[in-house]
């Protein structure tokens, strides 16, 4: 293009004219670059956002389980703020990643299912997410692993998730055959733990590992990036090299407290939430002398996620990126193993919605505990309001800037956890109150009943916690979006009759072992 500045010289007649068309041309022109995403978001920091698939409260630094071994987990959070009362929106993976992805609640979208994906709803397939919206303001968007649930390849027409999308999720080596044997209600291949001989070099999340390491230290320096990671384990199956089981001890301390009776003050309803899977009852893992193998494996594959989580924070400090670098670390949902008789999740009690979720870097205070209720759909509007970017107002999420600043900041709401539309957890700063969708209740005192074995909804002492409880269950509570399947739960109060999966659950119906 040719320049649109005149040739004459500044010194003839027209000199002051000419230096203010130049100086006019100029500051359009900075206007111009200023608008530009890539420059506007120029010193804005970067986000590494790392996920772990299945990972409940077992961490050092949350203190669920005091033989945990997770050193790195345990530094990040010495680096930032640690949220003690953080709880999914969904205690299963894909409506869980969905919620806090896009900002909403699966009872807004009616997302609860293993499947649809919130995409192929109409009402949601253009929705703005996390990733998107980071994207929109300048950042170049990277990720590996599992953060979406499910095929996130860019769609024609469609604004693509990720800008860079590394190596998909992976279990790695597998065994010849499954280590554990045939499991029960339907001996699915994923349900298996233990050792074999195999390379931590090989493993997936190893691999992933290596690839964020790569994308840190060839990141241009002229933008920042939003860099998401997903593990895998210590998601099924919990497969671990030697050296990781062995940091835990093959005897009974290992295992978790567990009430034999703990189910004899829960509702009938609180099966169906979980009525068959592939996940075995603990019945069936004590039975065949699965409990160490289980916990040790599960703990093994936390150990081994942990190094690799170190070696991400690694590769931040390594390349200079320590100060404007937030680190954000989540989980999708917790795990049981063995409490209240289950393995898995799907459960609306403390091991399957309470999550690690711990915020490191520029504006965030370090070394701090937050005990306020939080939840992973405040990730959105955090990342948000710490980086600077424009706001949105259509997010159900509340921003925890003002815990990351103090974390003694009181919350104005509690955390809510929904399993299928009508069953609903409130977990305030002491207490856990459950609704389910029959209208049944329960109630614990976690400050003085953290395992959760005392259902008190039927005292009387307790009626108004209850009450101020239940004004939180979501207003809006929609029933499953169109094309939903795998853990899906509907209830017919008229006929008083439930349906998982599509087989009806009479009252009378035995609860599969």
């Amino acid at each position: 293009m040719p320049n649109c500045l005149p040739h004459h010289s500044l010194e003839n007649g027209h000199g002051t004219s000419n230096r203010s068309y130049l100086v006019a041309a100029t500051l359009i022109t900075l206007i111009g670059l200023l608008l530009h995403p890539a420059v506007a978001s120029a010193g804005k920091p970067n986000v590494l956002f790392i996920a772990i698939d299945d990972q409940n409260d077992w961490i050092g630094v949350l203190g669920g389980r005091p033989l945990a071994k997770t050193p790195n987990i345990d530094r990040l959070a010495e680096r930032g703020t640690t949220f003690l009362n953080a709880h999914c929106q969904a205690p299963l993976c894909n409506p869980s990643r969905a919620s806090l992805l896009t900002g909403l609640r699966p009872t807004t979208t009616g997302i609860y299912g293993l499947v649809p994906s919130f995409r192929a709803v109409d009402a949601w397939k253009d929705r703005v997410t996390l990733p998107q919206h980071f994207r929109q303001n300048g950042y170049r968007t990277l990720t590996t692993g599992k953060i979406f649930h499910g095929d996130i390849r860019p769609v024609e027409g469609r604004q693509p998730e990720f800008e860079t999308i590394g190596p998909g999720s992976s279990i790695g080596p597998l065994p010849p055959r499954k280590l554990i044997g045939p499991t029960p209600m339907g001996d699915h291949p994923l349900m298996d733990w233990g050792v074999f001989p195999h390379r931590d070099e090989d493993k997936g999340d190893y691999q992933i590992t290596s690839w964020t390491v790569e994308q840190i230290r060839s990141t241009p320096k002229d933008q920042p990036f939003f860099l998401a990671t997903g593990f895998f384990l210590p998601h099924v199956p919990c497969y671990v090299t030697q050296k990781w089981f062995d940091l835990f001890p093959d005897d009974d301390q290992i295992l978790p407290l567990i009430k034999p009776d703990d189910r004899t003050d829960t509702p009938r309803f609180s099966w169906y939430l979980h009525w068959k899977l592939p996940e075995p009852r603990w019945r069936w893992v004590d039975e065949n002398h699965q409990g160490r193998n289980l916990v040790r494996s599960y703990l093994a594959c936390t150990s081994f996620v942990d190094s690799q989580i170190g070696r991400l924070i690694d590769a931040i400090d390594e390349a200079g990126l320590r100060d404007n670098t937030v680190i954000v670390l989540w989980s999708d949902h917790g795990w049981h193993l063995g409490e209240k008789g289950i393995t898995g999740k799907n459960s609306l009690w403390e091991r399957s919605t309470r999550v690690p979720l711990i915020f490191a870097g520029p504006g965030v205070r370090p070394a701090s505990r937050c005990h306020q209720p939080a939840e992973l759909l405040d990730m959105y509007p955090t990342l948000i309001e710490l980086c600077g970017l424009p706001p949105r107002h259509d997010l159900e999420g509340i921003s925890l800037v003002s815990q990351l600043k103090d974390p003694e900041t009181k919350r104005e709401r509690p955390a809510i956890t929904s399993h299928n539309q009508g069953n609903h957890a409130v977990r305030s700063e002491r207490w856990r109150y459950i609704r389910y969708a029959d209208g049944s209740e329960e109630l614990y005192d976690t400050k003085h009943d953290p395992g959760e074995w005392h259902n008190l909804a039927l005292q009387p002492e307790v009626a108004q916690t209850i009450t101020d409880h239940r004004k939180w269950l979501p207003q809006k509570d929609v029933a499953p979006a169109p094309g939903s399947a795998h853990r899906i739960l509907t209830y017919d109060r008229a006929a008083d009759e439930a349906t998982w999966e599509g087989t009806p659950i009479q009252r009378s119906s035995l609860i599969p072992e």
